[in-house]
């Protein structure tokens, strides 16, 4: 697969930072984006979409982003899930990196560390 026919699953409860995201992916050359506002709809997004990767915030409404990368990985165990939230401490970078998240971005995000990142999990 060319990795711009990637398909991106955003998740956030704030509709701006879903927007800055699309933006930058579209910026990217990607145009398959999907966007929810809460963990649960992610979770529920991911299973009838199937996202090449799955962007997520960690605190949300509803469910919050950790549960719902626990969730994506049990029913998708190859899943690509990046957690970009500004709750950037320790105890949020381990907990979502042990529930399977792939990196961890930190909020507000930077265009040029997200082009690395997505390029380190679509290429290796």
């Amino acid at each position: 697969m060319d990795d711009k026919d990637a398909k991106f699953l955003i998740c956030d409860d704030s509709i701006l930072a879903r927007k800055n995201l699309s933006a930058m992916l579209k910026s990217f050359g990607y145009t398959n984006i999907i966007e929810v506002s809460n963990g649960q709809d992610a979770v529920n997004a991911y299973m009838h979409e199937h996202p090449t990767v799955a962007l997520l915030d960690i605190v949300m409404p509803i469910k919050d982003g950790v549960t719902a990368t626990r969730e994506i990985l049990e029913y998708d165990p190859k899943a690509i899930v990046i957690m970009v939230s500004s709750v950037g401490t320790q105890t949020n970078l381990r907990e979502a990196i042990k529930a399977g998240a792939k990196d961890f971005i930190q909020k507000p995000v930077e265009e040029d560390l997200l082009e690395e990142v997505l390029n380190h999990v679509l290429n290796g």
